[in-house]
């Protein structure tokens, strides 16, 4: 089996096993983005007709899936890809009714309040979710009962708990490797603020492994796939999941669910 083929695995992976591999390759911005979003939307309820925010969403893989696999209508957000680029991806898919590519910063989200029943964002999150302000920023978004689902690259161990990056890891990714927490961080991170309720926070089992397999077929298939990735094989196979995988966290803003009646208040 070519590293190519090792990127079907319906027995794992079913939904996402329907997609060509050599098309998801072909949007390439980090490790296999179906596989970790159709993990992460176990632990979310997408139900047709919803609104919902892919926040980083690249090439555009992700946003695809959600409207094919879920039913929904999508709004892929991203700072890297150029709407025009990503539209094109959504056309080429036979999506592009249900998808709006929109060119936006995460900072910076041009977006009116409480307009989407879930936020989800794949790979991405790392760059500009971890300041301690940025979940109260998002959750303007999100309408009252709406759901929050992401995924990003993890550690086992807080770094800070290891008192170092791990030598194998800061010699490719270097400080990066500070924004790579724990599933039990971001439980506390975001259930501290009082302002969601967290219903899942775990690690992707044999996440490194996933992002192995990714990584080798980039290097088989890509161009300049051996030289872009062989560093990061190296980093993967000497860590042997020691250290390394992803956290997929999913929660519930707080508040009234728009729609609800008013609440009954007890006279006495």
């Amino acid at each position: 089996m070519t590293a190519l083929g090792d990127l079907v695995r319906p027995e794992r992976y079913p939904r996402s096993s329907r997609y060509d591999p050599a098309w998801l390759l072909g949007l390439d911005m980090g490790p296999n983005p179906l596989w970790l979003l159709e993990n992460l939307a176990r632990d979310l309820d997408l139900r047709p007709g919803m609104r919902v925010l892919d926040l980083g969403s690249g090439k555009g893989a992700t946003s695809v899936f959600l409207a094919r696999e879920y039913g929904v209508q999508v709004v892929a957000a991203d700072w890297w890809i150029g709407a025009e680029e990503a539209a094109a991806v959504f056309a080429d898919a036979g999506v592009g009714d249900r998808v709006e590519a929109v060119h936006a910063e995460a900072h910076a989200l041009p977006f009116a309040e409480e307009s989407f029943d879930a936020v989800v964002s794949v790979d991405a999150f790392e760059y500009f979710g971890t300041a301690d302000g940025y979940l109260p920023y998002l959750l303007r978004f999100l309408r009252p009962g709406g759901q929050l689902g992401m995924a990003t690259p993890a550690m086992t161990r807080e770094v800070r708990e290891l008192g170092a990056i791990p030598p194998h890891i800061k010699e490719l990714v270097g400080w990066e490797a500070l924004a790579w927490h724990t599933a039990d961080w971001w439980r506390f991170q975001w259930a501290i603020t009082e302002l969601v309720t967290v219903t899942s926070a775990r690690l992707q089992q044999d996440g490194w492994q996933d992002w192995l397999l990714w990584t080798r077929a980039c290097a088989e298939h890509l161009p300049d796939g051996e030289s872009a990735n062989r560093p990061v094989i190296d980093m993967l196979t000497a860590d042997g999941g020691e250290f390394l995988t992803f956290a997929l966290v999913t929660a519930r803003k707080n508040g009234r669910v728009l729609g609800e009646g008013p609440v009954q208040v007890s006279d006495g």
